[in-house]
């Protein structure tokens, strides 16, 4: 299977978008329309109007089809009952998988396309939210086979057939408020991320008590996922002012209420915030770009079946010592947090060993061994690792580009947990 992110074309031209001039010409800022809070859906009718009242305003045949998974399925009648009481008629399909194999979008579209919806509704985390937007084109676009070639050069032509409504059950991709989605190539054991604008969700639905049951180690998983996002953005040439902005207030929201909603899972205000803080570091990295925390985390998380948020937040303190020698925009970074040193290097040191910090304090090793991955393995897989992080399209919006060889020292560095010196 060939994939879209490795034509040479695509290759040269994400790294020229970003260059100063072409952003200065004409920038975009995307992103969808949100509602958040306790009554954010608005399940009681003709009280504080919510989502279900502005989407049935804009669907006519008013046919909502819900894609889910099995764990997320629980919330699925009261979502389908505010739609129904707004004169909807609801299908619920939840069989969308972890890491969602191509196979199984496939068989998403085709209920799709047997139910005839004007609505999608992904209610669930980022997988469930990927499954519904590959099969959305699908849906939109029997004429597309090959979904690893989408790449955001191409028009698909979406809203012909139906709008997309997400509802995240977790707090950490963010993909309620990106045109990504991420889908695994089963054969190539490769995960496949499809970029196109028009994937952005219409709407984004955040309801606090969806994430009330969320353990404490998938709670630090998606909340590292969110750090990951937010702090990779600022550090992005792709980044403006208004990604900063959405950056840095996601940066601090994870620190103050992280923890907070780790060790205590009922505590509503945090788990709002970090909802609110998912959504905010989605829209900053999906307009502004990350780096190399996506390309080594989705390389490592594929190999050796690492949660994604765990994968990415890992190598935050290694991809910063990376970008170092290049960039001191991790200033603004560290002051947003009150680190406030004498030095620059002091500020920086002090930035890692603060990242460091929350990611022992939320149970998750800072370096690659202490997440079990065997030595033998590792060195086996070596050579894949180092493949698929230089071909991701992550690594293309990194501050420092990274070469084949340094990018298996960064793998090495991280396993042993060794700080970046080159």
């Amino acid at each position: 299977m060939s994939y879209w992110f490795t034509d040479p074309l695509i290759k040269g031209l994400i790294p020229l978008a970003t260059a100063s001039a072409v952003k200065g010409a004409a920038s975009t800022f995307l992103v969808p329309r949100i509602f958040m809070g306790a009554n954010a859906l608005g399940e009681a009718v003709g009280v504080l109007p919510g989502g279900a009242d502005r989407i049935a305003e804009v669907c006519a045949k008013k046919r909502g089809f819900i894609v889910t998974d099995e764990i997320a399925v629980r919330f699925a009648p009261r979502i389908a009952s505010a739609f129904q009481k707004r004169g909807f008629t609801i299908e619920v399909w939840d069989r969308a998988q972890p890491e969602p194999p191509i196979e199984t979008v496939k068989q998403c579209a085709e209920a799709m396309a047997k139910f005839e919806p004007d609505l999608i509704i992904a209610l669930g985390g980022g997988s469930v939210m990927d499954t519904a937007k590959a099969a959305w084109i699908l849906y939109e676009r029997p004429d597309i086979t090959d979904l690893a070639s989408v790449s955001f050069l191409v028009q698909l032509g979406l809203r012909k057939k139906a709008i997309l409504a997400a509802i995240p059950t977790t707090s950490g991709t963010g993909s309620e408020c990106t045109a990504i989605a991420v889908v695994t190539d089963t054969a190539a054991k490769r995960k496949v991320p499809i970029v196109n604008g028009e994937l952005l969700p219409d709407f984004a639905i955040l309801i606090p008590s969806l994430v009330m049951g969320m353990p404490p180690k998938l709670t630090a998983g998606t909340g590292l996922d969110v750090l990951a996002h937010a702090m990779d953005c600022v550090m992005s040439p792709a980044s403006n002012d208004f990604t900063d902005a959405m950056g840095i207030r996601a940066t601090q929201m994870v620190f103050q209420y992280l923890p907070k909603a780790y060790h205590n899972g009922t505590d509503m205000e945090a788990r709002l915030r970090m909802h609110i803080a998912a959504s905010m570091a989605g829209i900053a990295f999906f307009n502004g770009g990350v780096g190399l925390t996506h390309a080594l985390g989705h390389s490592l998380g594929k190999a050796f079946a690492v949660h994604h948020g765990v994968a990415v937040g890992v190598f935050i303190p290694y991809s910063f010592q990376f970008y170092r020698p290049l960039t001191d925009k991790y200033l603004v970074l560290a002051d947003a947090l009150g680190i406030r040193e004498k030095t620059d290097e002091q500020n920086f040191n002090g930035l890692v060993n603060k990242v460091r910090t929350l990611i022992k304090e939320v149970g998750v090793s800072t370096d690659l061994k202490g997440l079990g991955i065997p030595k033998e393995e590792f060195e086996k897989n070596m050579d894949k690792l180092v493949q698929y992080a230089v071909e991701d399209p992550s690594h293309f919006q990194s501050p420092r580009p990274m070469t084949p060889q340094q990018c298996e020292a960064i793998f090495r560095y991280a396993y042993e947990g060794k700080d970046i010196d080159f």
